[in-house]
């Protein structure tokens, strides 16, 4: 028996590109950028005021632009526990005297588990350091802190 051939195109991953896209989005929450003022910043750097629009090369320039202001990437962890220790601090940033800095947390961190920094906990240790924060962020709530 014959078998039939059927023309199929190459399917087209552009994971790049979102994920380029994705970094544009961070970036510009991390930088604090209201929709006008990221229009500009794309208009200045690719002449085009959208995301959409532009090539990965000119997504890269104005990923390149950001970083030049202050936007700092970072890769998320594998370990959930690593982000919700992350995602609970960056919570109780607005409510703390140190602003919620990194040092702060490696610093409650050691103190409570005599580990260096949040990525180098193990599943257990994290537990206990998620639950002081919990306890800790409800204090600061209340306003018994």
């Amino acid at each position: 028996m014959k078998q039939k051939r059927t023309s199929r195109r190459p399917v087209r991953h552009d994971s790049n590109r979102e994920g380029m896209v994705r970094k544009l989005h961070v970036g510009r929450k991390q930088l604090g950028l209201e929709d006008a003022d990221y229009r500009a910043l794309l208009q200045r750097v690719t002449g085009k005021t959208s995301s959409t629009q532009c090539s990965e090369g000119e997504l890269d320039l104005v990923l390149k632009e950001m970083k030049r202001i202050g936007f700092k990437t970072s890769r998320p962890s594998g370990k959930p526990w690593v982000r919700k220790v992350y995602a609970l601090w960056d919570e109780m940033g607005p409510l703390l005297r140190t602003g919620g800095t990194r040092e702060a947390l490696r610093a409650y961190v050691l103190r409570m588990t005599k580990v260096s920094a949040p990525e180098f906990l193990d599943e257990r240790t994290a537990c206990k350091v998620i639950e002081g924060l919990k306890a800790w962020q409800k204090r600061l709530e209340d306003g018994r802190v």
